[in-house]
């Protein structure tokens, strides 16, 4: 039987079918879980301030946008916990447990009483849920990416890697979309639940698309040759400690802005510049939808001019909007706006795109869903994470976007050094079995059938 799966993988149209459902599989969990993150993160900026934390307008949001930092906190944790079993088990069914543990804790936030009926315990129940989710998806990026990644030809990395990246607006398009959609007069009185609640649906199609994935090909190879490592984590730290923080830094001018311009938006254009809600999430929706096509064009354009030169290039960009993203709100014009959550994203698409073959290529097989997946979260504490909280604080304390502006401008002066220093690491031995036409081994347990 293992030659009957062994030839299936080997034979190159069986082997194309597999690899499809490989990618197809990861962003479809992928979306999955950004669909959850995203979520509490509008929510965040929209409801959880009057609703579990029984505060002032500005106080209530502060600490809404701290249970979000406790998510964003929580993500290495689960880089961590689940590369460890990534790279010693398999990617497969590390990237099962993420899908229901970030499920899970999902659909509980959309059941939670609120600070009108348990008093203290809401907000204290909402941050424990939160921590479930950052380490849900602290877990999920290193296998998403690397079961498409290491699926692929090593000179269509960038493009396979991208595609579990576009999870990210497909995610917030989805999110977002559902928020509006239930966002009307009762809103506030249980309208916001049904978001997350829905997730139960969701994490159905997950689990059946995620299992029916055969290993990646290169971590099958580590397997077969008891070549796996037995502590990848004291291994990646031991070995490779300066390439972790080079990932960490180098994602610091696409992290912090993004969530600017995806959750902090919303406070500044309905408090400051009393925008309509309802129309800011649409703005948000189609700056989302756009990096669907984006996100995986600068992943496959990394393939042709090379990953640090597409990187680059949107860092700098990103650091030249910083000023002209504030004007283009405060205009308060709708389709100037819109514009300018468009042109942020995209800016953050052309990092992103090829960020996850950037990152992940400077990690050897053996260790890369550690290493990499450490690397990327480690960044949700410096950067993503703190942005909103640094965001609202400044603009509570100045009444100006300015030093908000300065701020997103140092984001990208750290990222730029940090991609100055990050060179890829040579393939190894593992990696030719994402060759096409490579033989495939066969991880015992698993089935080739389509």
């Amino acid at each position: 039987m293992a030659d009957a799966a062994a030839a299936q993988l080997n034979d190159p149209v069986a082997r194309r079918r597999i690899k499809r459902r490989a990618v197809v599989a990861s962003t479809v969990g992928t979306t999955i879980e950004w669909y959850d993150f995203f979520l509490y993160n509008t929510a965040a900026a929209l409801v959880f301030g009057p609703l579990f934390f029984n505060n002032s307008e500005s106080g209530g949001v502060l600490l809404a946008f701290s249970t979000q930092f406790v998510g964003f906190a929580a993500r290495p944790l689960g880089a961590a916990i689940f590369g460890h079993y990534g790279d010693r088990i398999g990617r497969k069914y590390s990237l099962v447990a993420t899908l229901l543990i970030m499920g899970g804790a999902t659909v509980i936030i959309g059941l939670l009483p609120t600070y009108d009926t348990i008093g203290v315990w809401a907000p204290i129940l909402l941050t424990l849920l939160r921590i479930l989710q950052g380490i849900g998806v602290g877990g999920e990026w290193g296998g998403s990416v690397l079961m498409a990644m290491e699926w692929g030809h090593r000179r269509q990395r960038g493009l396979m890697a991208a595609w579990p990246q576009a999870g990210v607006p497909i995610g917030l398009a989805t999110g977002t979309a559902v928020v509006y959609f239930f966002a009307g007069p009762g809103f506030l009185d249980g309208g916001w639940r049904w978001p997350f609640i829905a997730s139960i649906v969701l994490i159905g199609i997950g689990l059946v698309v995620r299992l029916t994935v055969l290993e990646s090909p290169a971590f099958a190879a580590v397997r077969s040759r008891g070549a796996v490592a037995k502590l990848p984590l004291v291994e990646t730290f031991r070995h490779q400690w300066r390439d972790v923080l080079k990932a960490l830094f180098v994602r610091t001018a696409e992290q912090a802005p993004f969530y600017l311009f995806t959750s902090f938006v919303l406070v500044y254009g309905t408090q400051q510049l009393e925008l309509e809600r309802a129309d800011l999430l649409l703005y948000l929706i189609v700056a989302a939808l756009i990096g669907i096509v984006s996100v995986p064009f600068f992943g496959w354009l990394s393939d042709v001019l090379g990953r640090r030169l597409v990187y680059g290039v949107g860092v700098v960009l990103t650091g030249l909007y910083a000023f002209p993203y504030f004007w283009l709100l405060d205009t308060r014009v709708g389709g100037l706006v819109v514009l300018g959550m468009i042109l942020g994203l995209v800016f953050h698409d052309m990092m992103y795109g090829p960020q996850a073959a950037l990152i992940s290529e400077s990690f050897g097989t053996g260790v890369r869903y550690t290493g990499a997946g450490l690397g990327y979260q480690l960044a949700s504490i410096t950067a993503g994470g703190p942005a909103p909280l640094i965001a609202t604080a400044v603009l509570a304390a100045t009444g100006s976007t300015f030093w908000i502006s300065i701020y997103i401008i140092g984001c990208a002066v750290v990222s730029l050094i940090a991609l100055a220093t990050m060179h890829p690491r040579p393939p190894d031995e593992y990696d030719e079995h994402s060759e096409d036409g490579a033989a495939v081994p066969v991880v015992e347990g698993e089935s080739a059938k389509a």
